[in-house]
Formats: structure tokens, C-alpha cells, sequence
């Protein structure tokens, strides 16, 4: 066990109408994570995750490539300590 943490990361590009949050979704249920992304008004899309650092560390690499339709150009990444405030993974609208 390598110990449970909290990210917050902001993915930049072309991460819009190109099922970015679907993406993130079924990656974070493999990965047994809990938490939410969503799409901001500015362009980017919002991921909270908490779980196992070392599965959350797998999901910032796939953020950072993102789906066939999209085009990442940056992920800025915060971590902090885990809160157990996530029962699940969601889309949030």
C-alpha cells in the first residue's frame, strides 16, 4: 500500500466536446479513485481524485495524453492530504 492522497489537476487544450470527462470517468474506476472532473468556463476541465497515490499517479500520466480527439497541452497538478469526501467517481455538469 503506498498511502491515499488527494489530487486536483487542470487539463489545458482542446479538452472539450471531445469526451474528455467520459475518458477520465472510466479511468478513474479502473483505478478505484473517487471524486469528479468537469468542464470549466474558461476551456479546461477539472479533476478532484483521491485514492491510492500510486493509481493517481497513473491517472495524471493519462490526463497528460487525454483521448484520440483531444489535444492536452498542459496539466498543472495539487496535492493534497486524502479526505474521504467521495463515495464515487462522477461527471459533474
Amino acid at each position: 500500500m503506498t498511502g491515499l492522497a488527494s489530487l486536483r489537476a487542470t487539463v489545458c487544450g482542446r479538452v472539450h466536446g471531445v469526451f474528455f470527462r467520459a475518458f477520465v470517468e472510466s479511468l478513474a474506476a479502473e483505478l478505484n479513485l473517487t471524486g469528479y472532473v468537469r468542464n470549466l468556463p474558461d476551456g479546461t476541465v477539472e479533476v478532484r481524485a483521491e485514492g491510492e497515490k500510486q493509481q493517481l499517479d497513473k491517472l495524471v500520466g493519462y490526463l497528460g495524453k487525454g483521448p484520440p480527439a483531444s489535444r492536452v497541452d498542459g496539466v498543472m497538478t495539487g496535492w493534497t492530504e486524502y479526505t474521504g469526501d467521495f463515495r464515487d467517481f462522477r461527471v459533474r455538469y
